[in-house]
Formats: structure tokens, sequence, C-alpha cells
């Protein structure tokens, strides 16, 4: 008899096929269908299937008695009740490492396309202006690329930065062992340093607006900052606030704080690139999250260790 398994976010076709084949699954991908289906068939499932910004809280992880693993699909997990699962001896996987390059490929087209103003070429083609007319805008390589949080992904960004002759440095809470890079003790000390700075760390409480007025200040006004992240790591308010000043360059954010609404303090300004927060998400990146996702799910109902625990 196949586990239970309670899918809390949407997913295409082949991979919908794939959970399907090996669970009972009761996709519910909004919060009706969410809160209808732990009504009615909480006391069922084995497994739930969810991601960082979706989440699962404690209240409806105790209404799942039988719940004995719980995934973020993702690497994300900031809105997982994890201390809560795991009081309970629930497993907590995530998908670490499935969608890495392709948040990392996405980082560096966001910085592309705001530091060589893409979006705005685009449009000003499309209605016949010619170049001579248009601000000439910075070179991308040979200029210092800040890194905040050098994980996976940011190792990676990180690998890019080098393909463009820039000159890395990077901030986490300590220094990364064996890394050839830069180190800097705080966010403000790295953005008063870098031309650009990418952010890539975790969410969460630990992280809320970790970028905030001083770094943006310390960034200054040749700067540009992009976030691949979470939209909480970012202060929306002195962001809008230091672009309308002049205070950084620009902005380019594939997260953001409010999802799935836009930042509507941003929205008129012409020096920012949004994103749907797609940055994780391509055929390859979603095939391997949900090929993770199935591994650890064989590994644990089979009294295996799982391979990406949380």
């Amino acid at each position: 008899m196949k586990p239970s398994l309670l899918v809390l976010i949407h997913l295409n076709d082949p991979s919908r096929a794939s959970i399907d084949a090996a669970f009972d699954a009761v996709h519910a991908p909004d919060s009706a269908q969410r809160a209808a289906a732990i009504a009615a068939r909480g006391a069922a499932f084995r497994a739930v299937l969810t991601n960082g910004t979706t989440g699962l809280n404690a209240s409806e992880i105790d209404q799942m008695p039988q719940l004995e693993l719980l995934s973020a699909l993702g690497a994300g997990y900031e809105n997982l009740a994890v201390d809560h699962a795991r009081s309970r001896g629930i497993v907590v996987v995530n998908g670490a490492g499935t969608n890495d390059h392709c948040v990392a490929d996405h980082a560096f087209a966001l910085l592309l396309a705001v530091v060589r103003d893409v979006p705005q070429l685009d449009q000003a083609t499309r209605v016949g202006v010619w170049r001579d007319t248009l601000p000439m805008r910075p070179n991308v390589s040979g200029k210092r690329l800040g890194i905040v949080g050098l994980g996976n992904i940011g190792a990676k960004v990180a690998r890019r930065g080098g393909g463009f002759d820039m000159e890395v440095g990077y901030h986490n809470r300590t220094p990364r062992e064996g890394s050839p890079l830069r180190y800097f003790d705080s966010v403000t000390a790295l953005a008063q340093w870098s031309d650009f700075l990418v952010v890539a760390t975790p969410g969460g409480a630990g992280t809320r607006h970790l970028i905030d007025a001083k770094v943006l200040d310390a960034l200054g006004p040749q700067g540009f900052v992009v976030n691949v992240s979470r939209g909480s790591v970012l202060d929306t308010a002195a962001l809008a606030q230091a672009l309308n000043a002049g205070t950084i360059a620009g902005a380019a954010l594939d997260v953001y704080e409010g999802e799935p609404h836009p930042p509507e303090a941003l929205l008129a300004l012409r020096n920012v690139v949004l994103t749907p927060h797609v940055g994780g998400r391509s055929p390859e990146a979603i095939t391997a999250s949900v090929e993770n996702f199935l591994s650890n799910a064989k590994r644990h109902f089979a009294g295996e260790p799982v391979l990406t625990p949380i």
C-alpha cells in the first residue's frame, strides 16, 4: 500500500505523475484546499511535500498524528516548523543542491540585466530609439562582487564571477574553511568594498532585513544589489528610498516581501529589474528536486538514512 502524501505546492504534469506513482497523494496547492485536505484526511498523512515559502506550521503538524516525513522541495525551509516537527520525531528534509546552478544562473542574469539596463534597452529598441540617445552602461567584468551567504548557491555565484574576471568577496557568520575568497566579518564592510552585492543567504528570523539602509548606504551610488535568497532578507522600504535618492544605482530582485504580490514601492522605478521568484525553476531543476524528494522518501520508508536532512 502506497504511503499517503499531502502535496502543498504546484507541480508540473511530469512531476505530479512521478509522485502519484509512488504515493497516495492529495494535491492541495491553495489555502482552501489545504485546510480542507488536512481536516478531512489529516489522520492518514504520513508525508508532506511543501517548500520554504508555502511552509507547514505547528498547528497543521499536530493535525497529522501519523506524519513522519516533512520535505521542502527546494533548499529553503524558513516557513516549516522544523523544531516542532523534530520534537515529534518527524524526519525533515529539503532539496539542497538540486537547483543551485539554476539560481546562480538567474542571479547572473539579473545582475547583467540591471547593470547593462537590458529591459530598458529592449523597450527603447522596440520604439525605434537608437543608441546615441541612450546613456552608456558600466561593465560587469572586472568589478568587485560581494556575496552574502557562501553556501552552495553563493559558491556557484562566485565561480560565475570568476568567469567574468571579477574579484570576489563574501560574508558568512563564520569564514568558509578552505575558501580562497576574501572574507568580510560584516555585511556593511562587504557592501562598502563591493561594486555588486548578490544576496544568497537563507531566509528566516535570523536574516530578516539583513540588507538594510546602512548596508545600502555602504554599497554606494555606483553599486547594485541582487537578491535571490528570500524577500525578507532585504528591507523593501529602505531599498525604495535608496533607489529614489540615488544612494545606490540599481537593484534586481527575484524575491520580495509580500510575495506573490509585487513590491508596489518599486514598480514605477526605472532602475529595478523584477522576476516572480523563478530563480530555482527550470525543467532540469524541478526534475532534480522531485527525484531528490522521491529518493529521500524511498530511503525513509525503507528505514534508511535520508540523503538531504535538515
